[in-house]
Order: C-alpha cells, then structure tokens, then sequence
C-alpha cells in the first residue's frame, strides 16, 4: 500500500508528513515531472520547505566530479533540476536520518517501525521510558502502543507473563538491564484511523419555515448539575483496592506499602 502512495505522489500532493515516505531519487523524479507546470517557480519556495523537513538539500555550486564524489562519499544523491525554462541547477540531496529521540517528531513519527523506534532509545543512554522528556513521550504515544515493566531479571521471562503475553500479540521489546532488575519498553504501531469528516446536513425547507435565530427547542438541552452530588462524597477509603492504582512497574506484594494521606477539602 505504501508503495503505491508512494508512486501517486507528486510535488503538489507532498506534505511534511508522506515526505518520509520518499526517497532522494524520488525527489528528482517529482521535480522532472512538475517542469512543465506554469506554476513551479511560483511554488518552489513552498515545495523545497516540504523536502527540507525530510531531507538534506544542498546547491552544488562548483559542478566538477571531485566535488560530486565528496557529496556521494557523504551519502548524498546529486541530480539536476529544472528551477525555471532558462534555469538548471544541481542539487545534492539525502534523507534525514533518524538516530535519536530528538529527531522524532509528529510528521515522521508513523513512518517508521516499532523496532527503528526501540533502537532510538535504546540510544538515549539507556535510561529507559522514563528517562524521555514528557514531550518525546507523546510523540512517540501518537504512533505506537507503549507499556512498560520492571522486574528482576529472573522474573522477566516468566512463563505467561507480561513478557509473553506482549510478544504474543506482536509488540516489540526492547530490554534494560538496571542492575538486578530489567526494565522492558514494549511498543507495537497504532493503527492508523482516518480522522471522520464533520458533515452538517440542513433542510432548507425546515429552515426555511423557523425564524432566524430561534432554535428548536428539542435540539437544546441544558443540564442543571449545581445540586449534583460530588463524587467525592462517595469515597470509602475502605473499598480503596490494587486495581485503584496504575503503574508500569511490577514489584513483589510484599516491597509496596502505601501510606495514608490526609485530605482536606477546601473551603468554599
């Protein structure tokens, strides 16, 4: 399916996002292709900030082969490109790779696979999950499914357990050895859902029919919730459970202790 996108792409259809869906040569081919549109030079500004999110892109200035084999030997593609009818210019151009979590954003963060994706952490000096900021945690959270667990290295593998279990159902797992214990990253791509289209259908003849800015009276409901009773008064510390808590972190029983915090409400 990616391929195919990829072959049905042209400069006009380029956005930050499919861009990492492309290669260097790719680039050339779309650009060789929009020459003959009226509009290229209008636009070219905007088409080179689109493949400057991606890629690398330099002019060659000085046109000799000792030159072009330096771009080559630095893993830049060299091409010539059309900018205007009387205009050609070489352009040196390479992929932006994708080596640490800095790197991540929203627009490439779907266009790689959850074992790239481990390995780039794996590369942030293996402080694990935790050790990522809060807003490298969300990019990542916007493309893949993340849990995480830490556990005696003995424990880990356990049979049936959370390790097992994850594999199973097709997560990849990056391990992280903290001293005695291991820290696992489990990660597996979202789906990808298309967003639905908001659609407003009016009846001109109804609307037509009720007078302008009167609405129906049935289309507006408004709940009253001021005598409504606060959940807080329904809190029972006793039917307080281990289901109550959330936590990435598997630990013996018999190592939690969870104490009492008093909690007093406010004044009004």
């Amino acid at each position: 399916m990616k391929e195919t996108a990829k072959k049905a792409l042209s400069l006009k259809t380029l956005t930050k996002s499919n861009v990492w869906d492309i290669q260097e040569n790719d680039i050339f081919r779309m650009w060789e292709a929009a020459e003959k549109d009226a509009d290229l030079k209008d636009n070219m500004r905007h088409y080179s900030d689109i493949i400057r999110s991606a890629f690398d892109m330099e002019e060659v200035t000085v046109d000799k082969p000792e030159v072009i084999k330096k771009y080559e030997a630095r893993g830049f593609k060299v091409g010539q490109v059309r900018i205007d009818d009387s205009t050609k210019v070489k352009w040196a151009i390479k992929k932006r790779p994708i080596l640490r979590v800095t790197d991540l954003t929203y627009e490439n963060i779907r266009h790689i696979s959850a074992a790239k994706l481990l390995e780039v952490i794996d590369r942030n000096f293996g402080g694990g999950w935790d050790s990522l900021s809060q807003s490298i945690q969300d990019i990542i959270q916007n493309g893949f499914d993340i849990s995480t667990t830490t556990l005696p290295a003995d424990r880990l593998h356990k049979a049936g357990g959370m390790y097992e279990k994850k594999v199973a159902d097709g997560f990849e797992v990056l391990e992280i050895a903290k001293g005695t214990w291991v820290e696992a990253i489990f990660a597996k791509a979202k789906p990808e859902v298309e967003k639905p289209k908001m659609k407003f259908d009016i009846d001109e003849k109804d609307s037509s029919q009720q007078p302008e800015g009167e609405e129906d009276e049935e289309d507006v409901i408004v709940e009253d919730h001021y005598h409504d009773q606060d959940d807080d008064d329904d809190y029972d510390e006793d039917k307080l459970t281990e289901e109550s808590y959330r936590t990435t972190f598997e630990t013996d029983p018999e190592d939690l202790s969870l104490d009492a915090v008093d909690v007093a409400e406010d004044d009004y």
